[in-house]
């Protein structure tokens, strides 16, 4: 399927070099939820690049047709021959069924010349209320949409909506009772990059008149039937954990608590298995298994047209695959945050022996998109990518992530998380850069 894109968007993206970023409008946005200012002089000094200056900006059609793909995704991974089919390379725990579904799946695209690729999905992924907030700080662009789309942004009824989903993860575990407690547990919190986003979500979670706090696991213990830090009982985690299936010993009393059901846990062992394993997208992009399992063939197609062909790295196959190494991107299957990933024209005979002898898939490479950066008065073109943040299959944030080099890294100085404005490209006068 190919999607008509107003030659408008593309231009904007090339030539509106307008840096929309207002950190006073940040401050002023999350007025009475971080009142340290502390907080905002670390964000500035320890991550300069956690956000970009200036927006993407992105077609409906575009929006539609990502949103269309997700749906076509857990539509497949809602039968039980999918299921069947992942879980069986899959860890053991991921067999437990509690009935949560997972907040903040995270769909990363590219967008190809004939539309959004998906090129992984994320059971954890980071950064949707940072990007909330993000869109709260905008000014004005020179173009109508980001003008438009930043009045138009309501923060309040997003966070309502947030903290909506986890009220469902609850109840879809089978609690009658309010929820009431929440921790936000990641490994050395304070160190993780996206430290500064537990906040913004303790803090989210207490104007709901929930008690929240942030913890390591091993702080956790269990007793009286529920999991608790220290004298306070915790009815749900909001896992930010990389351990997806909860095998570490630091993870040993948080697991035992999730498989007596002693705590709910978001998003868990089993959401990351039925959606993250990039196992899952050879599946998903074999058409003879689908057809198999008696997918129809439209939705067949959407998956075709929206996924890079993907498939596992035998041995076997290695010379075949060597032979097409530099249309290829090399993934570890439970990989996150692009370690380990190579495009197949970096790869070193080393690297290819290690691949090899890994649990690895080959995608087909889809180039991203580029945005035009401002950068001290020099303009250079970046890599894009967006994320879909979805609860239960239906889009509630569209971010991008700008970046150079391999993969997104929040290194690269003009680069970071951008807003996203979705409109038609239309109401555009000459561009210019927006004065401080």
């Amino acid at each position: 399927m190919t999607v008509e894109v107003p030659h408008n968007i593309e231009q904007l993206n090339t030539d509106c070099t307008c840096e929309t970023l207002d950190i006073a409008a940040l401050r002023q946005a999350t007025e009475g939820v971080i009142n340290d200012p502390a907080f905002f002089r670390e964000l500035e000094e320890t991550r300069p690049y956690l956000l970009a200056a200036q927006p993407l900006f992105l077609s409906p059609a575009h929006a539609e047709q990502m949103q269309m793909i997700i749906n076509s995704i857990e539509t497949v991974a809602g039968l039980p021959s999918y299921q069947s089919a992942v879980l069986d390379y899959a860890p053991e725990i991921a067999a437990f069924r509690p009935g949560p579904v997972g907040v903040y799946m995270g769909y990363d695209f590219h967008l190809g010349a004939d539309g959004p690729k998906l090129i992984e999905i994320n059971s954890n992924a980071g950064g949707a209320l940072i990007n909330a907030y993000l869109l709260q700080a905008q000014r004005a662009c020179c173009n109508q949409t980001a003008a438009s789309a930043a009045t138009l942004f309501d923060l309040g009824a997003l966070l309502d909506q947030f903290t909506s989903s986890f009220e469902s993860e609850w109840r879809l575990q089978g609690r009658t009772s309010q929820l009431q407690s929440i921790a936000i547990v990641d490994q050395s919190p304070r160190e993780q990059y996206l430290y500064p986003e537990f906040v913004l979500f303790q803090r989210m979670f207490e104007a709901h008149g929930l008690t929240a706090l942030i913890s390591t696991p091993d702080a956790l213990s269990r007793r009286d039937g529920a999991l608790w830090h220290a004298a306070q009982r915790v009815d749900l985690v909001y896992n930010r954990l990389t351990d997806f299936a909860l095998a570490g010993p630091e993870s040993r009393v948080l697991r035992d608590a999730y498989l007596t059901g002693e705590v709910v846990v978001t998003p868990n062992p089993r959401a990351h298995a039925l959606f993250a394993n990039k196992k899952n997208l050879a599946i998903l992009t074999d058409e003879k298994v689908l057809r198999r399992w008696g997918i129809a063939e439209e939705l067949i197609a959407t998956l075709r047209n929206g996924i890079p062909r993907t498939e596992l790295v035998k041995l076997g196959d290695a010379d075949e695959l060597w032979s097409r190494r530099n249309t290829l991107f090399f993934k570890p299957s439970s990989g996150f945050g692009g370690k380990a990933a190579y495009r197949g024209d970096k790869v070193t005979r080393k690297v290819w022996n290690e691949i090899l002898n890994s649990d690895y898939v080959a995608q087909a490479i889809v180039p991203p998109s580029t945005r035009t950066i401002l950068i001290d008065g020099q303009i250079q073109s970046m890599k894009v990518d967006l994320r879909n943040y979805t609860y239960s299959g239906r889009v509630q944030l569209i971010a991008a992530r700008i970046y150079e080099g391999q993969t997104t890294n929040f290194r690269t100085p003009g680069g970071g998380f951008a807003p996203v404005f979705v409109g038609n490209g239309s109401q555009q006068p000459a561009c210019m850069r927006a004065e401080p």
